[in-house]
C-alpha cells in the first residue's frame, strides 16, 4: 500500500514522484530511474499516456493534449498523491504543464527534463521551424495514418536537436523495440492555461545543453528560455544526450532525489 506523501514523509526526505516521458515512450522508459528512487524510499509513479506503450491500443483520432493532461491528473488524484514532484521529459513537458495548472494544490514542484513550459495558447508543433513541421506532417500522413507520429531515425533525431549521446546499441534497441507512434493530437492541440501553477517551484534539468549556455540564453531573452528567468526556477545538470532516463538513469534519479523535501 502506498504511503500518502504528507508533511511527515517529506520531513524524512521522502517524496512522491510522478514521471511523464517524452515522445514515443511509455512509463517503461523510467524503469531504471524508478528503481533508484524507490530504493531511496520514494513513492514513484511512472505514467504511460493514452495511446503509448502498453496503452497503444487506446489511441484514437481524438487522443490529444487534453487527454494526456487528464491522464496525469487522474494518476495523481486516484492515487491520492499530495506534495507531488511532477516530472516531464521532452514532449512530456506540455501535458505536465497542463496538469500542474489543473491541480496546483497537489504539486510541490514541477520538473522539466530537456523541456520547458509550453506557453498558453501554443501547441508543440508551433515550437518547430517550418521545415521541421513540414517533415512531421509528411511523416504523420505517410506512415502514421494521419493520427500518429512514428519514431524517427537516430539521424533524424539529431537533426531535430535531440542528441542521442550516451545511447549505446543496447539502449537504442530497447528504445526502438518499445517505441510507439506519438498521438498527433498531443502535438497539434494548443495548451489552455489558467495561471494556476504560475507560483509553483520549478526546476530545469538540462542534459544536452550545458548549464552555462542555458543561463546565457535566459539572460539574452531567447524565446524558448526567457520564461525560466523567474525566481521560482532552479537548475540542475545531467550531462548526456536528450534521453537521460536511458543513458544515465542513476544520475537522473540522483538529480531528482536532490529535489525531495
Amino acid at each position: 500500500m502506498n504511503e500518502r506523501t504528507d508533511g511527515t514523509a517529506r520531513s524524512r526526505g521522502r517524496a512522491a514522484y510522478v514521471l511523464v516521458p517524452g515522445f514515443w515512450l511509455g512509463g517503461w522508459a523510467w524503469e531504471k530511474v524508478t528503481a533508484h528512487l524507490r530504493a531511496a524510499g520514494h513513492d514513484v509513479h511512472p505514467v504511460t499516456l493514452t495511446g503509448l506503450g502498453d496503452r497503444a491500443h487506446l489511441a484514437t483520432a481524438e487522443t490529444d493534449l487534453e487527454t494526456h493532461i487528464q491522464d496525469i491528473v487522474n494518476t495523481i488524484v486516484y492515487a491520492d498523491l499530495h506534495e507531488v514532484v511532477l516530472v516531464g521529459h521532452s514532449g512530456g513537458g506540455a501535458p505536465v504543464t497542463g496538469a500542474a495548472d489543473r491541480i496546483p494544490e497537489r504539486i510541490a514542484r514541477v520538473v522539466y527534463i530537456e523541456s520547458g513550459p509550453l506557453p498558453d495558447g501554443m501547441a508543440l508543433m508551433d515550437m518547430n521551424e517550418p521545415e521541421w513541421s513540414a517533415f512531421v506532417r509528411e511523416r504523420v500522413a505517410g506512415q502514421g495514418g494521419g493520427t500518429g507520429y512514428p519514431l524517427i531515425s537516430w539521424e533524424e533525431q539529431e537533426k531535430a536537436g535531440a542528441s542521442v549521446e550516451g545511447l549505446g546499441e543496447a539502449e537504442r534497441e530497447w528504445f526502438a523495440s518499445r517505441a510507439t507512434p506519438q498521438p498527433y493530437g498531443s502535438m497539434t492541440r494548443p495548451l489552455s492555461l489558467t495561471g494556476g501553477a504560475d507560483g509553483l517551484p520549478k526546476t530545469l534539468i538540462t542534459c544536452s545543453f550545458p548549464l552555462e549556455q542555458v543561463h546565457a540564453m535566459i539572460a539574452a531573452g531567447h524565446p524558448f528560455f526567457a520564461a525560466l528567468g523567474g525566481p521560482e526556477w532552479s537548475f540542475a545538470e545531467v550531462p548526456t544526450g536528450h534521453w537521460p532516463m536511458l543513458s544515465k538513469p542513476a544520475e537522473t534519479a540522483a538529480a531528482l532525489a536532490a529535489l525531495a523535501g
